[in-house]
């Protein structure tokens, strides 16, 4: 079997196991290794794994991950998600359709300290979706805003999915956390010119809620003070040269922690969000090792290094081939994991990337290319006929047909297709705010 077809096979099997619920770490560990044997036998695959897992596993920089997850469980208990919810209702809660814009400004203040999407998207749910039901709003509407809010959690920063990209790719995550600034403000107003546009089509989806008073008003903004010091504390302390991203991520973590004792949470919860930062981090690191054992079969094979000469020898249009892999992120965002998809794909894409021109310099190419990939991929997690943000959002809105939710999340999808449109066309929008900063 020539190189070719091996890989092509391994990719095919790994895809099948993935389909029959094998654990994706395992399935691109066992196709990984298969493959790395079939060319150059079982001594090399014992030396590589002798060290490449510890190596892989012990860089310094990995250390954000659990650091950035513990932040994000303590703040789903220290009452910050209810506090910025309530801030953005204050402030938008008297426009039509107010309560979810004020769902989509929470989950991007959320996401701003928890970094993940479905976590995102299950505690913000729990907070705006009973508000949303007693003011009577469309269930479509209701499920569809939060489960598009729900994927603000990864883009706008801090983000574990970023900082895996900068990574594998070998980028500074300070740059790429500034590029994904826009993006994410882009987002989260396309998603509230969405529902101003839906509320205006549908107005019975969306009935008046109850004006807010001057103090009622002036207590939410103080209950959203912590949250916003959160944020300043770590993305302020990165950007003005105090922290590493890795310490930015530790304070976070106490401050956090400190809030969260403030609002009630006692050992017990303490001792729960370590334990769900610890089964978090390792079901990420075991991820790791199987795409790290499926990338060296990847890089003996030369397979992505030949398939970049090829692409590059093509007389296509460089962004023609960008919007083919961006289709290719779109349809698997739909049936994987964002942080699976990145680390199985990114070895084969990143390298035809590169050898593309698109009138940018290697590293700003690498990093607007990393931006609208994860844009795309967490496209993916509201796209029909399997999207994972709505799934979570369904199951917390008992009751509501599955088609309902769906329904409701297709202006966000027209959003979502328009700003990687824009972005795709002004690279400037991603990396302006970077360049600024690093001139």
């Amino acid at each position: 079997m020539d190189t070719g077809s091996l890989v092509g096979t391994a990719i095919g099997l790994m895809v099948v196991m993935i389909a029959i619920r094998v654990p994706i770490a395992i399935a691109m560990f066992i196709c990984g290794a298969g493959g790395y044997v079939a060319l150059a036998g079982w001594v090399p695959l014992l030396a590589y794994l002798k060290s490449a897992p510890y190596a892989t596993l012990s860089s310094y920089s990995l250390s954000v991950v659990p650091l950035f997850l513990m932040m994000g469980h303590l703040a789903t208990r220290s009452g910050l998600s209810k506090a910025l919810f309530a801030a953005a209702n204050a402030a938008l809660g008297k426009r039509k359709g107010g309560l979810s814009l004020a769902a989509i400004g929470g989950c991007g203040m959320f996401g701003a300290i928890c970094g993940s999407s479905l976590a995102t998207a299950a505690t913000m749910g729990q907070v705006a979706l009973p508000e949303m039901k007693r003011y009577q709003y469309s269930d479509a509407l209701a499920t569809g805003t939060l489960a598009a809010g729900g994927t603000l959690g990864i883009l706008i920063p801090p983000s574990v999915v970023l900082v895996i990209y900068a990574i594998i790719t070998e980028q500074n995550v300070a740059k790429m956390f500034l590029a994904a600034f826009v993006p994410g403000i882009m987002a989260m107003f396309g998603y509230m010119i969405a529902i101003s546009i839906y509320v205006r089509l549908y107005p019975d989806s969306a009935p008046a809620s109850a004006p807010m008073t001057r103090a009622e008003k002036r207590s939410a903004y103080i209950g959203s003070l912590p949250a916003v010091a959160i944020f300043v504390l770590v993305i302020g302390g990165i950007y003005a040269g105090v922290f590493t991203p890795t310490e930015a991520a530790a304070f976070g973590v106490v401050g956090t922690g400190i809030i969260a004792f403030a609002h009630g949470m006692r050992l017990k919860g303490l001792i729960d969000s370590m334990s769900g930062t610890a089964v978090s981090s390792a079901m990420i690191f075991m991820i790791l090792i199987g795409a790290d054992m499926f990338n060296a079969f990847l890089a003996r094979s030369q397979v992505p290094q030949s398939l970049a000469a090829y692409m590059g020898g093509l007389d296509l249009a460089p962004m023609l081939i960008l919007v083919a892999i961006l289709l290719m992120y779109l349809i698997l965002g739909c049936l994987m994991d964002s942080l699976s998809m990145i680390l199985l794909t990114i070895p084969i894409f990143f390298p035809i990337i590169m050898g593309l021109d698109f009138g940018l310099s290697p590293e700003d190419t690498a990093i607007w290319f990393g931006i609208i990939t994860l844009i795309v991929v967490e496209v993916g997690l509201i796209t029909p006929p399997i999207g994972m943000n709505v799934f979570v959002i369904n199951k917390l809105a008992q009751g509501v047909p599955m088609s309902d939710t769906f329904h409701g999340v297709v202006p966000f999808l027209i959003s979502d297709i328009i700003r990687v449109a824009i972005l795709l066309v002004f690279p400037i929008l991603t990396l302006g705010l970077m360049r600024l900063f690093w001139s």
